[in-house]
Order: C-alpha cells, then sequence, then structure tokens
C-alpha cells in the first residue's frame, strides 16, 4: 500500500526568519493593544509566528517585527506582557 504524507504547514519567525513547521512556532496576536500567545491556533485574525526562543523575540522586538505585521505601534506594556507568556511556557 502507498504511504501518504501528511502535509504539514510551513510558517516563518518573524524573528530569526527561518521557516519551521507550524507546530514548533508560538502563535502571536493582537488584543485590545496587548500581544497574547495563542495556544489553540484558534484566535479569528491576523496573527505572526515566532519560535518559542528568548533571542528570536529579542530579535523580533529590535527589528520591530510586530509593528510592521500589525500596522501599529506596539507599547512596551504589550512587549512584555508577550516576553512573560513565552517564558511561562
Amino acid at each position: 500500500m502507498k504511504e501518504v504524507k501528511k502535509h504539514i504547514p510551513m510558517r516563518r519567525c518573524v524573528g530569526c526568519g527561518i521557516s519551521k513547521e507550524q507546530n514548533k512556532l508560538k502563535r502571536v496576536y493582537l488584543k485590545e493593544e496587548l500581544l497574547r500567545v495563542d495556544e489553540e491556533r484558534k484566535v479569528h485574525g491576523r496573527g505572526v509566528y515566532i519560535c518559542p526562543d528568548d533571542e528570536c523575540l529579542k530579535k523580533a522586538f529590535k527589528k520591530k517585527a510586530f509593528e510592521r505585521a500589525f500596522k501599529r505601534q506596539i507599547s512596551d506594556e504589550a512587549k512584555e506582557n508577550l516576553k512573560k507568556e513565552v517564558e511561562n511556557e
């Protein structure tokens, strides 16, 4: 019998820019001016992906990747909130 390969979606990390399997990245969305991690990947709307790694998060903040992706200014409070969420997981 022929083996069927399951398609695994690829997404690009906004921090390091490397494409990886979607299930190895964290999806981040913006709600009420706060960046949040979407654990179940079910929140509607724009989301961006990032490696669950402190270095990628720092790179994304430095490159202003979240500002570009969401097309608005992101407050320091929102960035700190995201940093805590990623560290706790």
